[in-house]
Parts: C-alpha cells; sequence; structure tokens
C-alpha cells in the first residue's frame, strides 16, 4: 500500500474549506493509503501564538479531525514535537538548503514584498522542515493544493540533492493535488479562498460556529443577478461555491442538484443548504464534544506518537550515519 503523508497547523479553528478540501479527502484516502496526518505545532511558532491558545487548538485540531471521520486505526495521527526526529532532519535539510530557493518560497517572499517587520529566522527556515517532515516517512504522496505545490518541489530538490551526495537515502514524494471543484471560496467574496484569516467572519464557517449563525452565513452568502442556478464557477463564482457545499455534504452530483432546481430561485436553494449545513455541524459537534470529554485524543496522540517515532527513528539514524554524526 502507498504511503501518504499531511500535516495541518493548529494556528486557528478549522473550517468548512478545510472539510471540504482537505478532511473529506482524507476519509477516502485513509482507505487507499496508509496515511500519516501530524499536527505540526513546530511550524505553528513561526509567528507568535500564546500557549494556551496553542493547546486548546492542538486539542481541537486532533477532536475535529476524529469527529469528521478520521479513523485513528486506519491513519496515524500524531504531533510534530513527540517525535523529535523531525527537529533532528530539520536541522539537516535547512544545511543542505541555499539561501536563494528559501528567499524564493512564497509565505517569505510575500511578507518581504509586503514590508512587514518582525518576521522570524523560524519563517525562513520552515521549509527545510517541512521536507523533514515528509522525508522521514518515505511518503509517496503530499496533497497538497495549488499554493503549497512550491513545497514539495523544493522536498523533492532536496532528497535528491542529499540522495546525490551521500547516496540513495530518501524516497522522491510526488504532490497530490486535491481535485477540481473541492476549493471553497468566502461567502462574501467568491473570488478569494474561505480562509480563518480572512477579515470578514461572515465568509467563513468555522466548524465550532453555532449552527444556527451558520445557517444565516449561508442565506446572505453572495450570488449575483443572473437568476438561472446553473454550476458556472466563471460568471456566478458564488452560486457555484454554494453547490460545491451542498454537493459535497450530502454527496448528491452538483447536476443533480441543478436539475433539482431548475426554474427555482437562489433564495429556495440557500435554505436547502443552510439546513443542510445546520445538520451537519450540529452532528459534527455532537461527535466533537464527545470526543473531548472521553479523554480519546491523548490516548489517539500516544498512539500516534510511538508508531511514527519508530518509522521516524529508524530514518534518522540512517541519516546520522551517512553524513558522520554516529562515530
Amino acid at each position: 500500500m502507498k504511503r501518504m503523508l499531511s500535516g495541518i497547523k493548529p494556528t486557528g479553528r478549522l473550517h468548512l474549506g478545510n472539510y471540504i478540501g482537505a478532511i473529506s479527502q482524507f476519509k477516502k484516502y485513509q482507505d487507499e493509503y496508509e496515511m500519516f496526518i501530524f499536527i505540526a505545532n513546530e511550524h505553528a511558532i513561526t509567528v507568535p501564538i500564546e500557549a494556551k491558545d496553542l493547546r486548546k487548538n492542538t486539542k481541537d485540531l486532533v477532536a475535529l479531525y476524529l469527529a469528521c471521520g478520521l479513523d485513528p486505526s486506519k491513519a496515524t495521527i500524531f504531533l510534530q514535537s513527540d517525535v523529535s526526529a523531525h527537529a533532528k532532519l530539520g536541522w539537516v535539510m535547512t544545511c543542505m538548503s541555499y539561501m536563494g530557493e528559501l528567499q524564493r518560497m512564497t509565505q517569505y517572499k510575500d511578507k518581504t514584498a509586503k514590508g512587514e517587520a518582525g518576521i522570524t529566522a523560524g519563517l525562513f527556515t520552515y521549509p527545510p522542515l517541512m521536507a523533514a517532515d515528509i522525508l522521514l516517512y518515505d511518503a509517496d504522496y503530499v496533497p497538497v493544493g495549488v499554493d503549497q505545490k512550491q513545497h514539495v518541489e523544493l522536498t523533492r530538490t532536496l532528497a535528491e540533492r542529499f540522495n546525490h551526495r551521500y547516496s540513495d537515502t530518501f524516497k522522491i514524494p510526488e504532490p497530490l493535488t486535491t481535485k477540481v471543484g473541492q476549493k471553497v471560496y468566502s461567502l462574501q467574496d467568491p473570488t478569494k479562498k474561505m480562509s480563518k484569516s480572512a477579515s470578514d467572519p461572515k465568509g467563513t464557517i468555522d466548524l465550532l460556529d453555532d449552527p444556527a449563525a451558520a445557517r444565516k452565513k449561508i442565506m446572505s452568502a453572495k450570488t449575483d443577478s443572473i437568476g438561472i442556478i446553473q454550476y458556472d464557477p466563471q460568471d456566478q463564482p458564488g452560486l457555484a461555491n454554494l453547490l460545491t457545499i451542498q454537493s459535497v455534504l450530502t454527496g448528491e452530483p452538483v447536476e443533480s442538484i441543478v436539475s433539482r432546481y431548475e426554474g427555482k430561485g437562489y433564495g429556495e436553494l440557500k435554505k436547502e443548504i443552510g439546513q443542510t449545513v445546520f445538520d451537519f455541524l450540529t452532528d459534527l459537534q455532537a461527535r466533537y464534544n464527545e470526543i473531548l470529554t472521553s479523554g480519546k485524543v491523548d490516548e489517539v496522540l500516544k498512539e500516534g506518537a510511538e508508531k511514527a517515532s519508530f518509522i521516524a527513528n529508524k530514518k534518522i539514524r540512517k541519516v546520522y550515519k551517512k553524513i558522520g554524526f554516529t562515530i
């Protein structure tokens, strides 16, 4: 079975876009691949974050992953900081990286272009740590959005550079981009991705939002003046976004939804989607609350760390021997 790895930073609350674009895919992937999913808490401190917020976000994230249907018997879920090999290989990969490569990485380049103050060295050097995250587990595939593909390309470059210098050690991973139509956009500005850092809270539905409030956000979602229910992301991006949400949450194909609403108005469609979102969040949050109080999060992370550490430590021992750290 091929191996897949993915990580997510606990820097904010998960939203509906995260579920549709990533977690719903992971639910399918865990039956098709050997899945490793880690909480990238070491990446989270590249920007300032309060310790209490990081702890809460991390626990919420794991509980929500489990509530969304990730099965720890199929997917290995663990904290990055629980596996020391990540930081160890991260330093090795930093020493394999060139300044010019890191200066071209999107996040650093964007922040410096805007003239932002207080950019940390960690923000500059986190891509080699991300490469280490992937290479430790000999991942065949890394699911990424288009904006993250650059990181996998750097990972491939560093793996090939190490292999050339020290002999074959790392598997060269392949990026696996999410399927067309799985990206979710802001409900208020459908030209931009739904984001936890967006300035307009009405555009984003958090998975821990009050379900009634989430339904209101759907009802006030921006559409258009065309008045015809059809899937046209180019000319009707707001409507296409709503149809994507309804399709993924119910499993009904977009074409079927459009067919049912032939000759009907946007208001009626929004009412159905609003109820779908309400029901989805209500059920999800019930499972989330049950998981939080059961102590299952700690149990899953402990088991995940043990399994991940066994694989990662084996790899770092091999690396240390090849570069000469082991005498």
